[in-house]
């Protein structure tokens, strides 16, 4: 019979107002790959919280057992000290240090009470071996991109005799290749004998790599899927996955839209943006695009082929330096020097990071969606308190943003609310033009299908719409017509019914002639 490495009974975890956990258990094999899944606000992260030592013992109800003893952690310390490690969505990692300095962090190589340097770098190079990542120990943990540092944390478990390894959301922020690595190494540590709890919402990944999946919807646990079955039938789980997280069929992921296709809203021709630090580098060459009322435009391309560099140059120049090029509003050229400029074209940008470029997360939500037009609640320099709230009230319910008051600060919404917010901020500011960096990154498969409705909504409307998005299956789903981007170049324009994912990879991958 298998060992169960962990069992949690009974979990019920309140905070002020809010039942976040209701009974909730969890039964995970020694050696397995065990998937969590549910919407944003499930209460996923919250019991790995409470599993890590996050959330204290005596600040919940239930009981926890460990390698087939009771345990009850004070500090996420006590839980590490047992081989309980987690990696959090936000990396714990500081990047003016090495990597070998982040790897040993808090548990440093000393010899005689001064730190070994060599030792230090000795040891971390074996570890990088370990997990595949080919990078100097002395390389400051700022210069890699998402995918390394996730391995850099890894790395870092290594240290701690890790014997249950919990990652959130680890390929949130990852393109496919990265992903890819990234879940071998996790199989890899499983045929050593590490258990690993993944928080993801890709269920694709979760058919791919997954023992077993346990579903949670609204605090509560709703069952726990064998996933042990041949690979082809694997993906036959995902709906039953889907109706479980959201408590309902989701027979199409895409909701049908018929696409009124009228004029020209936006245009550039041969725009051109250089790296803003690097002089000589070019990141956008040349590109030319548009896109009409009621049109959803997709833009495809690899990680670092220029997506968002493209749109935040357009974006009241917002990146880039040595622009050139013209764009193009309602047919007149238009000149879009600062983001304030952008927004009176009828432009508006939704940022793939929304924590760090979309929302002030420690204001509350009405803040938020008023932001981008202030002028539009302002008398006489002073902002209409009532006025501000019921625009926030107004968005809460055309978009559905689940929070008991728009006073309630934006830090603590799930992430697919966080993303109705910011969509509620751009919409404010009477767009005819919106462009959508990542919309749907880091949020659930419930979320999604209301994001793209809303999307579908507003070409219905008349706006134009361009989604940027690392998934093709997203593109395909949402888009009338695709330009893919290589390189800093468009290499190609496919209209939806002629695309296929084989041919925008192809054109994705069009080397420079």
């Amino acid at each position: 019979m298998t060992e169960h490495i962990l069992e949690m009974r009974s979990i019920t975890k309140r905070f002020p107002g809010v039942v976040a956990l209701k009974d909730v258990s969890l039964t995970v094999d020694a050696g397995e790959i065990h998937a969590i899944c549910g919407e944003n606000g499930a209460g996923k992260s919250t019991l790995m919280k409470v599993l890590s030592g996050v959330e204290p013992a005596g600040t919940y109800e239930g009981e926890i057992h460990f390698r087939g003893r009771p345990v009850s952690f004070a500090t996420i310390n006590d839980s590490e000290a047992e081989g309980i490690v987690i990696i959090h969505q936000e990396l714990a990692l500081v990047p003016h240090l090495s990597i070998a300095e982040n790897i040993f962090l808090g548990n440093e190589q000393t010899k005689g009470g001064v730190i070994s340097w060599h030792e230090t770098n000795a040891r971390a190079a074996e570890l990088l071996e370990r997990v595949g990542l080919k990078e100097k120990p002395v390389t400051p943990v700022g210069q890699l991109g998402v995918g390394k540092q996730q391995l850099v944390e890894i790395a870092k478990a290594l240290t701690k005799n890790v014997s249950l390894l919990i990652l959130d959301e680890p390929t949130a922020a990852l393109n496919d290749d990265d992903s890819e690595h990234l879940l071998s190494l996790i199989r890899g540590l499983r045929d050593e004998g590490v258990t690993s709890i993944i928080i993801s919402h890709k269920l694709g990944e979760i058919a791919a790599v997954a023992d077993a999946t346990t579903v949670i919807r609204d605090g509560s646990t709703i069952e726990t899927i064998d996933m042990d079955v041949p690979v082809d039938e694997k993906r036959t789980l995902i709906p039953r996955i889907i109706k479980g997280m959201v408590g309902r069929d989701i027979d199409n992921l895409y909701p049908e839209r018929s696409a009124e296709i009228g004029e020209e809203i936006f245009r550039i021709e041969d725009w051109h943006v250089n790296h803003p630090t690097q002089p000589g580098r070019t990141v956008v060459d040349g590109a030319a695009l548009n896109v009409r009322a009621g049109e959803v435009v997709g833009i495809a391309g690899l990680m670092g082929a220029g997506r968002t560099e493209l749109a935040m140059s357009v974006f009241g120049r917002s990146y880039g330096r040595d622009i050139s090029g013209t764009a193009y509003v309602h047919g007149k050229p238009v000149q879009m020097h600062t983001v304030a400029d952008a927004i009176n074209a009828g432009i508006a940008y939704v940022s793939e990071d929304r924590k760090r470029y979309g929302l002030n997360l420690i204001q509350d939500i009405r803040t938020n969606v008023t932001a981008a037009s202030l002028r539009k609640i302002t008398t006489g320099g002073w902002i209409n308190g009532n006025e501000e709230i019921a625009v926030a009230e107004r968005y809460r319910s055309s978009l559905n943003i689940k929070t008991p008051t728009v006073t309630a600060p934006v830090g603590k919404l799930s992430g697919g609310n966080q993303q109705k917010v910011v969509l509620s901020k751009w919409l404010y500011t009477e767009p005819d033009l919106l462009i959508l960096d990542e919309p749907t990154r880091g949020v659930d498969v419930g979320a999604k299908f209301e994001i793209y409705s809303i999307i579908n909504e507003l070409a219905e409307a008349g706006k134009a719409i361009i989604v940027i998005s690392s998934e093709l299956p997203e593109v395909l789903g949402l888009s009338d017509r695709i330009y893919t981007l290589s390189a800093g170049r468009i290499t190609g324009e496919v209209a939806v019914q002629d695309a296929t994912q084989e041919h925008l990879m192809e054109l994705m991958t069009m080397e420079r002639e």
